[in-house]
């Protein structure tokens, strides 16, 4: 059966406004002097990690998710 043995960073969250809207995201996120900070971490659920990979959850979408049909026998 395939593993996830490594990977990259997080990816952009959905609707984050694109490649700009994410460089915004992180610089706001990061300073809480940022005067959009409050909000993008309220929309964004709290912390986020965008250097954060699991490869135990793509694992899990990986054999019980949409891709699991892939490699059934």
């Amino acid at each position: 059966m395939p593993a996830c043995l490594a990977g990259k960073p997080a990816c952009p969250p959905e609707d984050c406004g694109g490649t700009w809207g994410y460089e915004e995201l992180l610089v706001a996120i990061a300073d809480p002097s940022h005067e959009r900070h409050a909000a993008l971490v309220e929309w964004i659920g709290g912390d986020f990690d965008p250097e954060a990979f699991d490869p135990t959850e793509f694992d899990d979408n990986l054999h019980l998710g949409d891709l699991a049909s892939f490699f059934d026998d």
